[in-house]
């Protein structure tokens, strides 16, 4: 035993029968256990046999349930099970409730799925810190110019370091070399573990954010009552700074805390989106998208009744999403966009043993009032169309022992399962040209949007792809500790791909920008000034050529 502690000969001896892929024997986590066996467990969190098995279950359940995407497997050069079963020791060796919470939020990571998180439950284990959050004066972003990201300081509470405590005031574009005595690179090794994400891109993106904030997303061991960074500047030289952590509410960021258009004026605000228009008369229409959320219907009937009564619907569509959150019904507003049909991402089920559970949900929530999305309804017909597919089509195919389900459009919010997919544009619609900006930030419905956009070519992309983390649907149950009533956490599962309308999966997979523009820490000051001049550019061009 020279390449694994005893503990962990221990943890795999015990696992392994359970891990095979072909396992297909359903597990009851609520199934009552026999008293024998529970009067075995020692105590809360359980003996290491009952924590191998939680693995086990874990990993039985992963196998049939979760819809992988072997394009994401392949560029992140990811194996799934062996990536789980790296963390197993840690599950065996838990002393504490933080320590199992954590082991746990490690061996749910290793599938890299942004959207599969691990949370606590009422009852269950305690994380002391999960909701709370302090900042240090510094704030961070990444810097994607060469093919080896950094991390750089990117805003600053100028007030704080104003006290003169400091004799060296960190400076915007200093890039940070090391972490509490750790170089950058083993402290990126050590955090990654606890951050789910789908590409490599929107790791970074969110590394940096969270480089300068105390919260639940790493163990409370992780933070001192200070941070310490050390910094790089421009001439080479280093220095280090010691902070504290602040709540959020006393920190003031110096640099503007939403993007700058120059040439531009605000014209109004709503919850989706900021309406800009150019102060030099030309004829583009700039909106600040900021989601598709519960109030997308309404802020995109009064986009198109503006755009009506300033005779807008000819002129040019910026769409900045750089900065945009996820949601549904992005083909509502897409529809306004362009005047030219489009295909829609389309969606399947994996099938197995939640799916009549997730069917049963779905149909609770469609009596409810339609399905939703963190309060936003996702479909046009409050769900009549999904749930005659999912009793319809989705049960007999499981009944049948097929692995998936058939790819329909996108969760049946717009269209019937039977639709070739093509969406037609609305009666009143922009007919201009379409620009759009993405990042790496955003994904999930956004990176429908983006996929819809790029992949039916129905404008101009500039930025750098999304996030590359949608799916169709997530199952989440609460698991227990096996042979007890015990609950531990939330534990989630990705059951259904979203397919893009070329044809391949998304997760892992964004569609990629026309024209490429990473952020760094060279334009971070400047950088939707840089958008807008390549999307003016593009246009202009585009118009040189129509004169031709």
């Amino acid at each position: 035993m020279t390449r694994f502690t005893a503990i962990a000969a221990v943890v795999l001896g015990l696992v392994a029968p359970a891990c095979k892929p072909e396992r297909t024997a359903t597990v009851t986590p609520t199934a009552s256990a026999p008293a024998s066996e529970r009067a075995a467990a020692g105590g809360p969190l359980g003996t290491a046999e009952q924590r191998a098995r939680l693995f086990a279950e874990i990993w039985d359940k992963t196998a049939r349930r979760e819809a992988f995407s072997p394009v994401k497997n392949q560029r992140l050069a990811l194996d799934v099970r062996a990536g789980m079963e790296a963390f197993a020791p840690e599950l065996l060796a838990a002393k504490t409730d933080v320590e199992l919470f954590y082991a746990l939020v490690k061996i749910s990571n290793a599938r890299k799925d942004r959207h599969l998180k691990v949370r606590p439950v009422d009852g269950g284990l305690v994380v002391p810190g999960w909701n709370e959050r302090a900042e240090a004066p510094l704030r961070f972003a990444a810097d994607y110019g060469q093919s080896e990201y950094a991390v750089f300081v990117a805003d600053l509470d100028e007030s704080f370091f104003a006290a003169g405590e400091y004799s060296r005031v960190p400076r915007r574009g200093d890039r940070v070399v090391g972490v509490d005595g750790r170089p950058f690179a083993e402290y990126v090794a050590a955090v990654e573990p606890y951050y789910p994400y789908s590409t490599r891109e929107n790791f970074w993106w969110h590394l940096a954010a969270q480089l300068g904030v105390r919260s639940g997303l790493l163990p409370p061991d992780r933070f001192g009552e200070r941070v310490t960074y050390e910094l790089q500047a421009d001439d080479g030289s280093t220095y280090a700074v010691t902070l504290p952590w602040l709540p959020p509410e006393q920190v003031r960021w110096a640099g503007p805390q939403r993007p700058v258009y120059p040439g531009m004026t605000l014209e109004f605000a709503t919850e989706t989106y900021e309406l800009f228009r150019p102060t030099d008369g030309r004829k583009a229409v700039l909106l600040r998208w900021l989601g598709f959320r519960r109030t997308l219907v309404a802020d995109v009937e009064r986009l198109m009744a503006y755009a009506e009564k300033e005779r807008l619907l000819a002129h040019a569509l910026i769409v900045d999403a750089t900065g945009s959150r996820g949601g549904s019904l992005g083909v509502y507003a897409l529809q306004r966009m362009t005047g030219r049909p489009f295909k829609t991402t389309r969606g399947n089920i994996r099938l197995s043993d939640v799916v009549v559970p997730f069917v049963d949900r779905k149909r609770a929530e469609i009596v409810a009032g339609g399905p939703s999305d963190a309060g936003v309804f996702e479909s046009d017909d409050g769900g009549a169309r999904l749930l005659a597919w999912l009793e319809g089509s989705v049960i007999p195919a499981l009944k049948a022992g097929r692995s998936f389900s058939e790819a329909v459009p996108f969760k049946l919010a717009h269209l019937p399962a039977d639709s070739d997919g093509v969406v037609r544009p609305a009666p009143v619609h922009f007919s201009g040209p379409l620009v759009c900006f993405f990042g790496p930030g955003g994904g999930s419905h956004l990176d429908q949007f983006a996929a819809t956009i790029i992949d039916n070519e129905l404008g101009h992309t500039i930025g750098m792809p999304t996030g590359g983390f949608s799916n169709t649907w997530e199952w989440s149950e609460v698991l227990k500790m096996p042979g007890t009533e015990r609950p531990l956490v939330e534990f989630m599962w990705s059951i259904g791909h979203t397919i893009r309308p070329n044809g391949e999966i998304l997760e892992g997979n964004p569609a990629q920008v026309a024209e490429r523009l990473p952020p760094t820490a060279a334009n971070h000051s400047h950088y939707h000034a840089l958008l807008l001049e390549r999307a003016y550019a593009h246009l202009d061009g585009r118009e040189e050529r129509g004169r031709r």
